[in-house]
């Protein structure tokens, strides 16, 4: 029989497992330091070459706005002066002529109701490209009046209303009058 025997005044501790533990730890965290590091230097090396891109577009962005300035300097010149404001006119009828006089009665047909009158439209592009539409609107009570200014509130095609002017019905007129503008998004 054997006996065991510590004469150590401590008992003997089991520490070989932690230290293992422990080791694997630090090798796996050294593994990960390596990956972050060489991860950095990747994003380093990727943002370098960034901003050298964005520096060359940043020139030739320059460079096209002194071509810009310098063609805009030669169409202001007073002999070119009429061919700009004949260009410009020609754009801008071109533009008006863009508005598709189909979809604008389609897009309303589906909006306006069956008891409102549809008595004049003007479209107009403001300076944005964006389509605004004024129209004369009649109905012989208010009711239909306020709905048609809730779906074209309602609607995606358009947009905010604003109500220029009403007239009450008069002995020639028997029809509540509106004058109504409205935002249209058809697209030019």
């Amino acid at each position: 029989m054997k006996i065991p025997v510590n004469l150590a005044s401590q008992p003997f501790r089991r520490d070989r497992p932690v230290i293992v533990a422990t080791v694997a730890v630090a090798a796996l965290m050294a593994g990960v330091l390596v990956m972050l590091v060489s991860l950095a230097s990747f994003e380093r090396g990727r943002l370098r070459q960034t901003r050298a891109e964005l520096q060359q577009l940043e020139r030739r962005i320059q460079g096209l706005a002194a071509e810009q300035n310098r063609l805009q300097a030669v169409l202001r010149r007073p002999e070119n002066a009429e061919v700009l404001e004949r260009s410009v006119f020609l754009n801008n009828l071109l533009l008006r002529k863009g508005i598709s006089w189909t979809r604008i009665f389609a897009d309303l047909e589906k909006i306006v109701p069956h008891n409102v009158r549809l008595m004049a439209i003007r479209p107009a592009v403001n300076p944005q490209n964006q389509i605004t539409l004024e129209m004369n609107v009649g109905a012989e009570s208010t009711e239909p009046i306020v709905d048609l200014l809730m779906r074209l509130e309602a609607s995606d095609l358009f947009g905010a209303t604003r109500v220029h002017t009403s007239q009450p019905p008069t002995q020639t007129e028997p029809l509540y009058r509106y004058r109504v503008s409205v935002n249209y998004a058809q697209r030019l």
